[in-house]
């Protein structure tokens, strides 16, 4: 129990895929100006990767455990399907969150951190309950990074920011900040 625990702090925290891995960034950048948008796309996400996480599983399991030159196009099949799957389940549940997300809810099937998942838990080995937690812990990570940007792009809404500085160079500010944050957890990890 304590493995699974620490598998998703780890994909949480020490391994953020957005601010560590720099996966996952178009919807970093591009939802992120609200923590309300921020947070529904974070649940969307930890949606989509728990079930790519048991997709995975069982393709590598049951499906192509003679034949795994196909794992990357059929992860990709998976991730297609999937998210077409949550885009309907929004647009009928939601109309309001789906016009909201815009764009940036397809991309989720682009979202190179969803595909990342699915070839790290691969390549790591791990089993059903190990993926779920990786699955977890990185879509809480992923949520933790866009609430986090949206929350400090909102305060400086209303902070005095010299011209030069607003927009995207102010949102790369932030965003390279946030990232030298998160890496020094990795620091932290390698020293004990």
């Amino acid at each position: 129990m304590g493995d699974l625990f620490w598998i998703l702090i780890s994909a949480m925290v020490v391994n953020n895929f957005t601010l560590s891995l720099f996966l996952g960034l178009c919807p970093f950048m591009g939802v992120s100006s609200r923590i309300e948008t921020a947070l529904r796309m974070g649940m969307a996400n930890i949606f989509v990767l728990t079930i790519t996480s048991i997709c995975a599983w069982f393709l590598n399991t049951f499906i192509l455990v003679h034949a795994p030159y196909l794992r990357l196009i059929s992860f990709i099949v998976v991730i297609a399907s999937l998210v077409q799957i949550v885009e309907m389940i929004i647009k009928k549940a939601s109309p309001t969150l789906f016009r909201q997300l815009g764009i940036y809810l397809p991309l989720i099937t682009t979202n190179c951190a969803i595909l990342g998942l699915a070839i790290f838990q691969t390549n790591r080995g791990y089993g059903l309950f190990q993926g779920l937690s990786f699955a977890i812990g990185a879509g809480l990570g992923l949520t933790l990074a866009l609430v986090l940007m949206a929350s400090i792009r909102e305060t400086t809404e209303l902070a005095d920011v010299p011209d030069l500085a607003k927009g995207t160079a102010l949102t790369m500010i932030i965003a390279g900040s946030l990232s030298l944050a998160f890496m020094g957890f990795a620091g932290l990890m390698s020293s004990s």
